[in-house]
């Protein structure tokens, strides 16, 4: 995606996945496009800029998540998201908060491996033909080949010369896929340290057991193991390994922290139950929650972070954070972290409407997925107007009766609806059928799970 899109083709962009929740998505199209506009302003100034952090409150469901998500696809910027909750469980006491920065970076890395790979694919494709090509029919090095065949002459032909026709012929056959299903022995590099078990001390957390395993892999030698696979299997798994050696993994990681520095983003969800609740005891919970919301402030504010890859400074890191607020509201955050998020959006709830628009429009709308999936099958599905009128006008119903969880409801209803159709496939209803899921159907599915007032069964 180009990173330098203007806020109206962002919004643009957005608008193919998400319905409604104009504000949010103009605040964050602004954010993205001044990342773009402090890069290009004059170095003396460009390190002031500070990026303007975005708190977005609104119910579950929402589309709080997914603006976040959609908005670092659209940025191609690495993302990651956390539960601001977690760190206020059973066993915080030094939780380390910096693990999501470090997450961040990961994505980042992986982010330039994948594009640097790319980059070299076809050079390394053409290496793992030529190890494939050995495999078949070794090269001679200007010796007598002891396979060698006169191919109609009386003269023996020059082996070398006879030797690189036959690896012609061959070469074009592999790139034709001819010999896909062939047998080849290959030699394939194997982790040294993939069967050793790590005991950790106290305090190590996951991520540093993970880091210092990783270190001594990179220590020890690294095995070779012979494998006969189909030639099929042996491109892919070379491609790999060949794309691996052609990479500079230190460029990698010099150019994966400046990605993350300059363009990452960090989604802080359930930032709400980390704040006091207005309660002023000073005691209990609350002493737990401040606790996190200091440890959190220097990441926010902008800091120096080790990771694995090196130093990461987090002053042009975005940050989202995201709540319902139904206990508590922004000012129970203590003032310092209420400061780093200046932009507050407040997220509408879905109305029946709403509900109608995300069942079609988005590119990934419910009913496009399931139209797809059952397509696989040779079967064809499709909603009649009036049905997805009535699918709309149940979910919002049950929302405003029972709990309201957004469009997550509609994954409910949806389920529900058609669960027995997709059982039925392909045993009852087999290929080339038409079904047509029309309003008194849907009536007849869904009618129990309008009238049950607990539905507890059917809650996400």
């Amino acid at each position: 995606m180009n990173d330098n899109l203007t806020p109206k083709e962002i919004v643009a962009e957005l608008d193919k996945y998400i319905i409604g929740q104009n504000d949010a998505k103009r605040n964050v199209a602004i954010a993205l496009r001044n990342r773009w506009r402090r890069m290009n302003v004059k170095e003396e100034i460009q390190g002031e800029i500070v990026p303007n952090n975005i708190l977005l409150i609104g119910a579950t469901g929402v589309g709080k998540t997914e603006i976040a998500r959609r908005l670092a696809k659209t940025a191609d910027a690495p993302f990651t998201k956390v539960e601001a909750s977690k760190f206020t469980e059973v066993g915080y006491v030094g939780r380390d908060v910096e693990s999501m920065v470090r997450d961040l970076v990961e994505q980042s890395v992986s982010m330039v491996k994948i594009a640097k790979k790319e980059a070299v694919k076809e050079k390394a494709a053409e290496a793992v033909e030529n190890i494939i090509l050995d495999a078949l029919i070794p090269p001679l090095k200007g010796s007598p080949h002891p396979y060698a065949v006169k191919l109609g002459s009386d003269e023996p032909e020059d082996e070398v010369e006879l030797n690189e026709q036959t690896r012609a012929r061959f070469r074009e056959k592999i790139q034709n896929g001819e010999m896909d299903d062939r047998k080849v022995e290959i030699d394939v590099s194997q982790n040294a340290t993939g069967n050793l078990g790590m005991i950790g001390g106290a305090g190590m957390d996951e991520a540093s057991m993970i880091n210092l395993q990783e270190m001594i892999g990179n220590m020890m030698p690294k095995k070779k193991k012979k494998r006969k696979v189909t030639i099929a299997e042996a491109r892919k798994i070379l491609l790999e390994e060949e794309a691996s050696k052609m990479i500079d993994m230190d460029e990698v990681k010099e150019e994966a922290i400046s990605k993350a520095e300059n363009t990452g983003i960090i989604f802080i969800d359930e930032i709400d139950k980390i704040a006091s609740g207005g309660s002023g005891s000073g005691k209990g919970p609350d002493v737990s929650r401040e606790g996190v919301q200091r440890d959190l402030l220097p990441i926010v504010e902008g800091s120096a972070v080790n990771t694995k890859y090196g130093v990461i400074n987090t002053d042009h890191i975005l940050f989202i954070s995201a709540g319902a607020f139904h206990y508590s509201k922004p000012s129970d955050l203590i003032p310092e972290l209420q400061g780093r998020f200046p932009i507050r959006v407040e997220l509408d709830n879905l109305t029946k409407a709403d509900f109608l628009k995300i069942l079609t429009e988005p590119k990934n709308a419910l009913t496009k997925q399931y139209t797809a999936l059952v397509a696989s099958e040779d079967v064809d599905l499709s909603f009649q107007d009036d049905a997805l009128e009535e699918i709309a006008e149940m979910a919002f119903q049950i929302n405003e009766e029972v709990e309201n969880i957004g469009a997550r409801r509609l994954h409910t209803v949806m389920s529900r609806l058609l669960n027995e159709i997709l059982f039925d496939i392909p045993d009852t209803i087999g290929p080339n059928a038409k079904i047509v899921i029309d309003k008194k159907l849907v009536q007849e599915k869904l009618e129990g799970l309008v009238q049950d007032k607990d539905l507890s069964r059917y809650i996400l």
